[in-house]
């Protein structure tokens, strides 16, 4: 695989900053994942740095080069994290648990498959156009894509996320079969929440992500103002002709069998595979499996 990447995350005016974002790949297949913890809840920073480290080591134990079903390894690593950031909670024994955003996509031979789940977003844009984006998990996504009718309600109110008591809900898309040239951005609201889809499109699409990125957080920062949430971005063009030219440039080619290479902070990886709650990971496989057959069936009838 050949792609340039870039990455920024800016704190604004919070506290501090609860975003985490990395990627990482092997021979043969590429993993970008981000995650923004939520405030008012406590140390929504843990929450976001579990679901990196544990999806992180679930890939590097599952792509051998490659992930044998990028849905199901979507959905597995999900909830993987959704029961790591529970078990901490329950260990620390907090009253409220810690939760997060997340979307992640995976890249393999010319497709990308992503996963997301609250109001952190994808935006896949070709030829200088937005090619499709994720629907944010929010009660006024919602209604404005007109699944459900509200009288008034906050923009900003979530109905899923990771860490909370109720199960996650999530949706997953593709493979979407990239072209030369396209790009795929990943970002927390405070990049969407500044800046308008249009603008964040024509900026993307007019430079590369070298360029692009930083423009688009010190706009979203400006936008924001004084108050700005906190703004972080994960990008990336798809076999870029200049990638090489560049130290943003990467190819797989040189990444050997069994190889693994990764920006995300480490975590023990052993420790992250054995403590991960095996019965809930296959019990939460089970019943995705179980969803996917009933829609199937329903499909046939």
């Amino acid at each position: 695989m050949k792609f340039s990447v870039f990455q920024v995350s800016r704190k604004g005016g919070r506290e501090k900053n609860e975003d985490r974002m990395g990627y990482c790949y092997t021979r043969e297949s590429g993993l970008f994942v981000l995650a923004d913890g939520m405030g008012g809840h406590p140390e929504g920073e843990v929450a976001a740095q579990l679901a990196l480290q544990t999806v992180s080591a679930l890939y590097q134990k599952e792509a051998r080069p490659l992930i044998e079903d990028t849905h199901e390894f979507l959905s597995a690593a999900l909830m993987a994290a959704h029961h790591q950031i529970i078990r901490y909670a329950s260990e620390k024994g907090m009253l409220d648990t810690p939760r997060t955003t997340f979307v992640a996509c995976v890249l393999q031979g010319a497709g990308a498959s992503w996963i997301h789940c609250g109001d952190s977003r994808l935006y896949v844009v070709r030829n200088g156009e937005l090619l499709t984006r994720t629907r944010d998990h929010s009660y006024i996504e919602q209604q404005n894509a007109g699944v459900i009718k509200l009288e008034r309600v906050n923009r900003n109110i979530l109905f899923t996320c990771l860490g909370s008591p109720s199960k996650p809900l999530f949706d997953i898309v593709g493979p979407v079969v990239l072209q030369h040239g396209d790009k795929l951005l990943l970002c927390s609201d405070g990049l969407w929440g500044s800046l308008s889809d249009d603008e964040i499109v024509s900026q993307l699409a007019s430079k590369s992500v070298s360029e692009a990125v930083p423009d688009l957080v010190e706009n979203a920062l400006r936008a924001g103002g004084p108050h700005s949430d906190n703004v972080t971005i994960l990008a990336m063009e798809w076999e870029t002709p200049d990638a090489f030219e560049s130290t943003r440039g990467i190819t797989t080619d040189s990444i050997m069998d069994g190889g693994f290479a990764s920006t995300i902070e480490a975590a023990d990886f052993d420790t992250v595979v054995d403590e991960l709650d095996e019965a809930a990971i296959e019990r939460s496989i089970a019943e995705i499996n179980e969803a996917i057959r009933r829609s199937a069936a329903r499909k046939r009838m």
